[in-house]
């Protein structure tokens, strides 16, 4: 899971079929500043702010200064839907409607590698799991706060050279998701920033984790290559939940978030980690899979059906270490744990992977 994430290996490999491009590790908080630029052919530009908040008054957002360097991206632009608003969440835009969570990928072209990707995540389970439910120890809770949140303290007790240093506006009661990777997520409705743990504990007037980040939820900037976040491949994980009030609207407008037993050490835009091994044929981090056109939907019905559509249309991103085909959602006792069922009928040979661009290695 995350833990496993932020053990880096040390040999770089990849697939004669994709392109591969090699950084340096990022030991420190600044990233190479030399590093190549790299390519999303699927994927609008990505700009370069940093996302290092400094304190601030609890009435006010963090500020943000351009401490470190981010990638940018010349891409290729795929004639596809865009939403006119794409996701949102609080009154708050989940990222610009380019993000690459935000692009339908439907007609993106297939990833070469793809039979081998979907072998190697079939290799320990073979169909689809919905991993929340209406009982509240699956899944991932997240919670809303106000732009007059008070900011308090974050000590960081394993990976700080990776985190975002505090203050962040976390509540003393904010919900901490069931299990091991104890993630605590907050959504600031007032500045629209997200602030994510993990293994994440009370500690005196503030909290204490593992590693966390922050993102900016009007912006494309990326985590610098080769840090983690609160995920295994430096993804936001709030985004990518399955979440009910979306559900019931009918429409879930962006990717999800799943998990694989094994990945290979390197990682695709925008994911920034790696926390695998030296096997071209296992999926990197942030590999992009969807639900083949062809797959018949006319058996599915209610929450299947909606979270199978954007299955089609957004697809999903590798961003953990975990059981194979796992998908993650919100914590919410209203869901509908028979309706769910459905997707236990998936096949993961119903998937395939789409071409995002390049796979990066640190060494």
């Amino acid at each position: 899971m995350a833990a496993a994430a932020l053990l880096l290996t040390t040999t770089a490999c990849g697939t004669a079929a994709t392109a591969i491009r090699t950084i340096q590790p990022h030991s420190t908080a600044v990233p190479n500043p030399t590093a190549t630029p790299t390519t999303w052919p699927l994927f609008s530009s990505i700009p370069s702010p940093s996302l290092l908040p400094t304190p601030a008054a609890n009435h006010l957002a963090p500020s943000f200064v351009p401490a470190t360097s981010r990638p940018k991206a010349t891409p290729t632009p795929v004639a596809t839907f865009q939403p006119a608003v794409g996701p949102t969440l609080a009154g708050c835009q989940v990222f610009p409607v380019s993000n690459p969570w935000n692009q339908d990928i439907s007609s993106a072209p297939l990833d070469p590698n793809s039979a081998n990707y979907i072998a190697s995540i079939n290799s320990s389970r073979q169909f689809l799991h919905a991993d929340f439910g209406s009982d509240p120890s699956y899944g991932i809770p997240f919670v809303i706060v106000p732009g007059s949140q008070p900011f308090v303290p974050i000590t960081f007790t394993a990976y700080g050279d990776q985190s975002d240093p505090g203050p962040y506006p976390i509540p003393s009661n904010a919900p901490v998701e069931a299990g091991s990777d104890a993630h605590v997520l907050v959504a600031d409705s007032g500045n629209c920033h997200l602030y994510e743990l993990y293994h994440a504990s009370r500690q005196g007037s503030g909290w204490a984790a593992d590693s966390g980040a922050v993102f900016d939820l009007g912006s494309n900037a990326l985590r610098p290559d080769g840090w983690t976040s609160a995920d295994a491949a430096g993804l936001p994980i709030l985004p990518g939940l399955a979440r009910f009030d979306e559900v019931q609207k009918g429409v879930i407008d962006h990717a999800l978030r799943f998990t694989v037993q094994q990945t290979q050490n390197g990682f695709i835009h925008p994911a920034t980690h790696e926390a695998g091994v030296s096997n071209p044929n296992d999926p990197p981090m942030g590999l992009r899979l969807r639900l083949k056109a062809s797959f018949d939907l006319s058996p599915f019905h209610g929450e299947s059906l909606v979270i199978l559509t954007a299955l089609k249309r957004y697809g999903m991103f590798v961003a953990d270490n975990g059981s194979s085909w796992f998908i993650t959602g919100a914590t919410d006792s209203r869901w509908n744990d028979t309706d769910l069922n459905q997707l236990k009928t998936v096949p993961g040979s119903a998937f395939e992977v789409v071409q995002s661009g390049t796979i990066l290695h640190v060494r």
